[in-house]
This record gives structure tokens, C-alpha cells and sequence, in this order.
């Protein structure tokens, strides 16, 4: 609790899913939390008014994190608001349901759509709040990865290919920011979040067959990302968190 003492905390998607999990944790911690949305403008603002109703403080802030210059604009109000970010969560993300042998189906418009969201925004977070966070003394970022990353398959083959590209990001941003910030990845399995809207039935089954009977949730994810954040001594690490589902 003592750690996040008015620490400075953006979320990226913040407001719904392993974001709004994280959020609520971090403010419930003491953090003053900014809740990033691109969309998700209620949800965000729900999960803010959540954490104000626990006697919280957090803000929502809109910010397409594929926009440089928007990226940029949101850091900017975050620092003016509540002063220099020191723990970024780049936890927004996107995907397309597409079949890993459909090539044909793999345009260079979904190529762009999930690179610019899922890799480029992620350095597009971690350049724009490397100096005040350095100037602050230091502190920590972490990306969120997937086991499509390591293990190849998923939604779809640019979603797994740009989760593999996270993963090599979170090394080199590693390299890069040291000594003052460290940077690590969560890489999480199956998350109980709406992206399993209609398909229940499914995530239920899967759930069955892992090594620990149950799918995360988003909780789950939420604390290693927080024990993360507090490790000292930890940087350029991926940590798979998916009740054995690459075992």
C-alpha cells in the first residue's frame, strides 16, 4: 500500500478488461490512476467513478495509442493533472478472428490495424513518458504479451505475429531505458474478458482441459502486472501466466 502512495499510474484500455482490473487494484492501492479508452468512453468513465466512489483518485483520458501525436497530448495531460508518470501499463490491444490458413484474408490493412495498435502504440506509450519518468528517478513499464506470441496460433496469424513482436519489444525497451526504468511483459493464456462474448460454451471447455481447471481472470493478470511493477530487480522478463495452457 505504502508503494503506490500517490504514484503515478496510466493505463492503457484501462477501462474494461485486464485494464479495468489493474486499475481498480493500483488505485485501491493508493495510486492516482489515469484511465486510458480509444472507444470504451463509458467504461472508462464507470471504472473512474468506481474508484471515486472507493475514495480512490483516477481520471478518464482519451488517446488513440496507434496517433503519436495523441499519444503524446494524453501523457502531457496525465503530467499536468497529476505530475510525472512513473508505472505505465501498455495493456490496449486489439485483434481480428481470422482463420490461420485463410492468407488470402490477412490484408495489409489488418497487417497496419494490429501493428500500429499492438507494437507501435506500445513504444509510441513508452517514448512519450520516458523523460518524465526518468526525471522522476526511474520507474516501470509493462506490456501486455500472449501465448500467441510464443506459441504461433490464436485469433488470428498477424495477432500472433504481433504479440511476438511485443515480446521482442519488451527486450529491447529493456536495453534501452535502463538503468531508471524497467520494462517487462506479462504473457497471459486464455482471460475470462468479453472478448469471449457468445463463446462461453467454449472458453469453459478450454478451461477444463488446462492444467489448473480454470481460465484467468482478470484479477489474476492484474496482481502479477502489480508484483511487476514493484520488482525492483526485474527487467526484460516475459512471464507466462496461463494455468499451464503452453505445458
Amino acid at each position: 500500500m505504502t508503494y503506490w502512495k500517490n504514484r503515478v499510474a496510466l493505463i492503457t484500455g484501462g477501462g474494461t478488461g485486464i485494464g479495468r482490473a489493474v486499475s481498480l487494484l493500483l488505485a485501491g492501492r493508493g495510486a492516482l490512476v489515469a484511465v486510458n479508452y480509444s472507444r470504451s468512453q463509458d467504461a472508462a468513465e464507470e471504472t473512474v467513478q468506481h474508484i471515486l466512489d472507493e475514495g480512490g483518485q483516477a481520471f478518464a483520458v482519451q488517446a488513440n495509442v496507434a496517433d503519436e501525436l495523441d499519444v503524446r497530448r494524453m501523457v502531457t495531460t496525465v503530467t499536468e493533472t497529476y505530475g510525472p508518470i512513473t508505472a505505465l501499463v501498455n495493456n490496449a490491444g486489439i485483434t481480428r478472428h481470422i482463420p490461420l490458413h485463410d492468407l488470402e484474408a490477412v490484408t495489409d490493412d489488418v497487417w497496419n490495424e494490429l501493428y500500429d495498435v499492438n507494437v507501435k502504440g506500445i513504444f509510441y506509450c513508452a517514448r512519450a513518458v520516458k523523460e518524465g519518468m526518468q526525471q522522476a528517478g526511474g520507474g516501470s513499464i509493462v506490456n501486455l504479451g500472449s501465448i500467441a506470441g510464443r506459441t504461433g496460433s490464436g485469433s488470428s496469424l498477424p495477432y500472433a505475429v504481433s504479440k511476438a513482436a511485443v515480446h521482442g519489444l519488451t527486450l529491447s525497451l529493456a536495453h534501452a531505458l535502463s538503468p531508471l526504468i524497467r520494462v517487462n511483459a506479462i504473457v497471459p493464456g486464455a482471460v475470462a474478458t468479453r472478448w469471449w462474448a457468445g463463446n462461453e460454451e467454449r472458453m469453459n471447455r478450454l478451461g477444463g482441459s488446462l492444467l489448473l481447471q480454470r481460465i484467468s481472470s482478470p484479477e489474476d493478470i492484474a496482481h502479477m502486472i502489480c508484483a511487476s511493477l514493484e520488482q525492483p530487480s526485474m527487467t526484460g522478463q516475459l512471464i507466462t501466466v496461463d494455468g499451464g495452457q503452453t505445458l
